[in-house]
């Protein structure tokens, strides 16, 4: 593989806050629950619990040696919100001391409702925050009590209505609203009054999540069981049409699988994602790729203490220093880079990876012979080097042409990635 190094360095950072009320039915994210209490300061141990975490973050980003100013930052979780403004304050401004922030920097925050009142909002507008991100997943109270949620429809209002007043008052740049499509009992009908809710609430940036049964939820237990009545697939693939076809009629882009936006209401962090940058993790479970190669801290908080001490003591993983500088392996530079609706320039990709003139008119066609009936159905568009899913049909086909990606990835030889020897 050639030499490689960033242009620039990662101007992005991550920040995993785990403290929920209780892990939702689908939910395999790294978090811990910690009751019903609306806020930590209501339970001295919580409180203790969450202050005690956040000490274990801020060492962690003070750890890092080579420093870029941030121009997007996003606190996800768990549920961020739980947190209170002077804390969010804190993580901030430990970043802006650390690292820098950029002028006009996205600042995100996630929030759920039920979770925080106006006054938090606005704490943490003040804190920092120009961009919310709020989980309501379903509008339907029974649906949400089956997905395990704590809030209700009227809880979800009250937070747009919040929301909407803090951008309106253009003290914030955007907000989201996350939903989930395909959960137990839906069916196309339904999922349309869903998408005819959201659009009443007209929040400039929507993700839409179709809902995966991840293994060792609870939701998996069900559907092993036969409890789940999830919609089936014929179903399942008209309910993302017609989100798809809905969204766009009424002014939204779909700039990415899950995500939809209004005019210049992209989200810049997911596109750091998706556009192959770097970007820092800092928290339990998260993950970075500063420099190009993909790491993920320890899942418990005992053990990514433990990790933490190690960095301290010796030295930081290999991943956070820019001597370790290496491109994203290829298979994964074209599985994020086809989310986004302008895809791919394969060639050049190829060319970042290393392969020669030789060795990309060996191995390209044998990913284009495999993509065949992918192109053929429609579901990838190739215009010259370029490569992009179609919407919606590639979009939502997205995983067999992936799989189809991986099968000839797999096959490579294992020089595929050094010079040429053919």
């Amino acid at each position: 593989m050639k030499n490689f190094c960033f242009k620039t360095g990662p101007r992005s950072a991550y920040l995993h806050i785990p403290f929920c009320h209780r892990r939702c039915f689908y939910c395999d994210f790294v978090v811990v629950p910690i009751g019903d209490n609306p806020k930590n300061g209501t339970d001295f141990k919580i409180a203790e619990a969450i202050n005690t975490y956040l000490d274990l973050i801020h060492r962690e980003i003070s750890l890092v040696k080579e420093t870029f100013p941030l121009s997007t930052i996003y606190i996800g979780g768990g549920t961020p919100s739980l947190l209170s403004a002077s804390q969010v304050e804190a993580l901030i401004n430990h970043l802006r001391d650390h690292f820098g922030i950029q002028p006009g920097a996205e600042i995100t925050l996630e929030v759920d409702p039920a979770s925080f009142y106006y006054s938090d909002l606005i704490g943490f507008i003040q804190a920092g925050v120009n961009r919310i991100s709020l989980g309501v997943q379903s509008f339907d109270d029974q649906v949400l009590k089956k997905i395990g949620r704590t809030h209700k429809y009227v809880d979800i209002i009250q937070a747009c209505e919040w929301i909407k007043t803090a951008y309106d008052d253009q003290k914030l740049i955007s907000w989201s609203l996350d939903l989930i499509q395909g959960l137990p009992g839906e069916n196309i009908a339904y999922w349309q009054k869903q998408l005819e809710i959201a659009s009443l609430i007209n929040s400039p940036h929507l993700s839409v999540y179709e809902l995966t049964v991840e293994p060792g939820t609870v939701f998996d237990l069900r559907n092993k069981r036969g409890l789940l009545n999830l919609p089936s697939d014929k179903e399942s693939y008209e309910m993302n049409r017609i989100t798809s076809t809905y969204l766009s009629q009424i002014g939204y882009s779909r700039y990415e699988i899950s995500s939809y936006a209004l005019p210049n209401h992209l989200s810049r962090h997911n596109r750091v994602y998706w556009g192959g940058a770097g970007w820092w993790g800092f928290g339990l479970g998260a993950t970075s790729s500063p420099w190009g190669k993909r790491f993920t801290r320890p899942n418990s908080i005992n053990d990514y203490a433990k990790w933490i001490d190690i960095q301290a003591r010796e030295c930081l993983h290999y991943s956070l220093l820019s001597s370790a500088s290496s491109p994203m392996d290829l298979d994964e530079s074209i599985m994020v880079g086809l989310r986004k609706r302008e895809g791919i320039d394969l060639e050049m990709l190829s060319i970042e990876w290393g392969w020669d003139y030789k060795q990309r008119r060996i191995f390209i066609p044998l990913l284009l012979k495999r993509w065949k009936l992918a192109i053929d159905k429609g579901w990838i568009i190739h215009a010259g080097n370029r490569f992009r899913l179609s919407n919606p049909d590639g979009m939502d086909f997205s995983n067999q042409v992936l799989i189809e990606m991986f099968v000839w990835w797999e096959s490579l030889p294992e020089n595929a990635a050094l010079p040429s020897s053919y």
